[in-house]
């Protein structure tokens, strides 16, 4: 009953938001709903090494850096950067709606662990010409954990054994 309450009290609070496309009345598609801890766990524990290991609490801290210019809930709004729901597997610059750096467009490789934690080690450095002003996340543990929390807060599905 409380998670059927704070779902319809955020339900209600986003919805005040305004639509996330740009100005169409188009109804949004239905959201999943967001993992319960213990699909969290279950979904952490399928993440491959080092990212099985990950403090999801402190990949939620450190992502609050980034919360300033982008969302992470399916369907929702490009902001300065662009909305990381089902980033892993999603080629560079292709998120639609969104006006990415020429850099990013034409990076030509598709966003796993390995590209994000490059990226987010020094933005500017690992792809010269990006407009992302963010100096980086230099420690590799943050980086880590950040890493594995989007993962199991974005959609992403582990590959099948």
């Amino acid at each position: 009953m409380k998670r059927l309450v704070l779902t319809a009290f955020a339900a209600a609070t986003l919805a005040g938001c305004g639509p996330s496309d740009g100005g169409s009345d188009a109804p949004a598609a239905p959201a999943r709903p967001a993992p319960t801890a213990a699909e969290k766990a279950v979904l952490l524990a399928a993440l491959p090494a080092p990212y099985n290991q990950a403090d999801l609490e402190n990949g939620r801290r450190v992502f609050a850096r980034c919360r300033s210019c982008h969302t992470v809930t399916e369907g929702g709004p490009n902001m300065t950067g662009p909305n990381l729901y089902g980033v892993f597997g999603r080629p560079a610059g292709s998120q639609p709606k969104f006006n990415y750096s020429t850099a990013v467009k034409d990076a030509g490789f598709v966003w796993d662990a390995e590209h994000l934690d490059h990226w987010l080690e020094n933005p500017r450095t690992f792809l010269r010409g990006t407009k992302m002003s963010f100096a980086g996340l230099p420690d590799a543990t943050d980086r880590r954990d950040v890493i594995a929390w989007l993962k199991v807060e974005t959609g992403y599905t582990p590959p099948a054994a």
